[in-house]
């Protein structure tokens, strides 16, 4: 399996709104195709069943890995896999019924992080919007994230490497590890969980058509 090399995202553009994310900068048409791409790379590709809020196992803290095996190394093709399927730009292991320490994440649709024991250094500052989960369909929240996020973790290869991220990338990583503890975002929501339909029906048309919604 050969993965796009990490390269730290910094000032992503973004205006938050549902999903986390009204959409942050980025075009309806450009990250799906990229993603349609991507795809292409993986013939092998399997789409994995996504748990939802209720199932136990999203309320379990996750194992950490010692060692990669070949085993490890196809659940995280299939995990990037099945985020791409479902639109999304994040997936931990226990959203596919897995206790490890592993999370994906991709908010461009071309460069993928695989997050192997992944842990927060420094945050700072704070960002506030609508956030949603693939694991809990039809819902979003208002959540306050920081704004800016250092990690550390290990790829495929259980190479370490750092990886610094504003915005969108600051809060995906964020949201996925709090996968890793066995915590939902709706535990961090302000206020009441809305239907992501009643949002889109506030949206105008010219919004609608420019740009997409973003699922961690």
């Amino acid at each position: 399996m050969t993965l796009t090399r990490y390269v730290p995202i910094k000032n992503w553009k973004c205006s938050i709104k549902k999903y986390g994310i009204k959409k942050y900068g980025i075009k309806k048409c450009g990250i799906r195709k990229r993603i349609e791409n991507g795809r292409k790379d993986r013939m092998d590709m399997a789409i994995r069943n996504i748990r939802e809020i209720g199932d136990a196992v999203l309320n379990k803290k996750c194992k950490e890995v010692k060692e990669m095996t070949p085993r490890l190394k196809e659940l995280i093709g299939d995990m990037l896999d099945t985020m791409y399927e479902a639109n999304g730009v994040g997936l931990a292991a226990p959203q596919v019924g897995i206790l490890k320490r592993i999370v994906v994440i991709d908010v461009t649709g071309e460069n993928p992080y695989v997050m192997i024991n992944p842990r927060i250094l420094e945050m700072s500052g704070e960002q506030t919007g609508h956030e949603g989960c693939l694991s809990v369909p039809g819902k979003t929240g208002i959540v306050t994230r920081p704004n800016y996020v250092k990690a550390v973790a290990y790829n495929e290869n259980m190479e370490q490497y750092e990886v610094e991220g504003t915005e969108l990338l600051a809060r995906a990583i964020c949201h996925e590890i709090d996968h890793l503890e066995g915590n939902l975002y709706v535990d961090k929501v302000e206020g009441p969980l809305m239907n992501v339909e009643d949002l889109d029906d506030e949206e105008d048309e010219e919004d609608e058509e420019e740009w997409c919604e973003e699922k961690f």
